[in-house]
């Protein structure tokens, strides 16, 4: 009896004999069901990804198109900051950029020689450590409070109240604290009826970047407590659960359940927040200089308004609002890199 290559005596074949041809088969297989245009491993072609995000795409394709006529756009403008420009000196003001001599850096030289450039600095950064110590608090302690009513109708009502101010113009804000806090408020006429005299908390310059902070805090801490109460809805109910039958009472839960969920959406946002630390307001403070004067009003923002549009000098301003964009950038990169040196993800991870 003849035996074929690779059986045994008994006419069976071995084990590995069978398992090889099946393997490379369906190796074969695999091979063949990848397709050729996938590329790397995981990586979907463009062409599925139009595809399948196609009406994505197209809702999101208005806001781009926005996004780049009115914050891309415009930053070619920044071009004149190295010029000594002059919008008469063509038909127009933009063929007047082709028009205008250049300075180099000349601009700049003459912001750092200019008093009034570090005076408002002073201002920014001052406000902007008030603001992070003083207000960027508030809307986590709200959210907190907030999230332990248990009624879902009083946490309806609370939130309401709260959100309203934000809707609120600064013209409206500003008038409200004039007639409470102002020489003719509620707070004055009611302290003159008593023997009282002379408060005006709205023209004290010394407590002016105080005043600003509480203006904030009432319109827009209400506002700002929708991120943490959505990263708080999101929080898994069995984990306070658990937490309440190993014997840790309220406050513990909120430091070892509520807090630790919170932490990704506040480093997130304090990212943003130091990005943004030379935009301490517009607005707001230009509607009170008069009041308090500019040594106490002044800040970055009004100034590049008051030397661009009163002034004419248009430059000079390009140029202290791009050195500001500049450093916030930098803000904003090295308080990623250090909130990933913490273990989070900030704005964004490689």
């Amino acid at each position: 009896m003849s035996l074929t290559a690779g059986s045994r005596p008994d006419g069976t074949r071995p084990l590995a004999a069978v398992e090889e041809p099946t393997a490379a088969v369906a190796a074969a297989t695999a091979k063949e069901s990848v397709p050729r245009r996938a590329g790397k491993a995981g990586k979907v072609p463009l062409r599925v990804r139009w595809r399948r995000d196609r009406a994505l795409i197209l809702l999101t394709l208005p806001v781009i198109v926005l996004l780049v006529i009115f914050n891309y756009v415009p930053l070619l403008g920044n071009v004149v900051a190295f010029q000594d420009y002059d919008p008469y000196a063509a038909g127009n003001g933009i063929t007047a950029i082709f028009h205008s001599p250049w300075v180099g850096v000349e601009q700049f030289s003459r912001m750092l020689d200019d008093p009034l450039f570090w005076s408002a600095t002073k201002n920014t950064i001052v406000l902007f450590v008030l603001q992070l110590v003083f207000f960027f608090p508030v809307p986590i302690v709200l959210a907190l409070v907030i999230n332990s009513v248990i009624r879902p109708r009083v946490r309806a009502v609370a939130q309401a109240i709260m959100y309203l101010p934000h809707f609120f113009s600064w013209v409206l804000v500003v008038t409200v604290f004039q007639q409470i806090l102002g020489g003719a408020g509620i707070i004055a006429q009611t302290l003159e009826k008593h023997g009282w005299s002379g408060f005006d908390l709205m023209t004290d310059a010394d407590l002016f970047k105080f005043l600003v902070i509480g203006q904030s805090v009432w319109k827009d801490a209400g506002w700002g407590i929708i991120v943490f109460l959505a990263a708080l809805s999101a929080v898994s109910t069995d984990l306070y659960e658990a937490a309440a039958m190993d014997g840790a009472g309220r406050r513990r839960r909120m430091w070892h359940v509520t807090l630790p969920a919170l932490r990704p959406v506040i480093a997130l946002l304090l990212v943003l927040r130091v990005g943004d630390a030379l935009s301490v307001g517009f607005e707001q403070f230009l509607l009170q200089r008069y009041a308090v004067g500019a040594g106490a009003s002044e800040v970055l923002d009004t100034y590049v308004w008051n030397m661009g549009i009163q002034n004419g000098d248009f430059s000079y301003a390009a140029a202290v609002g791009l050195v500001k964009g500049v450093i916030g950038v930098c803000l904003v990169l090295g308080a990623n890199k250090v909130a990933h040196l913490l273990g989070e993800q900030g704005v964004y991870h490689k």
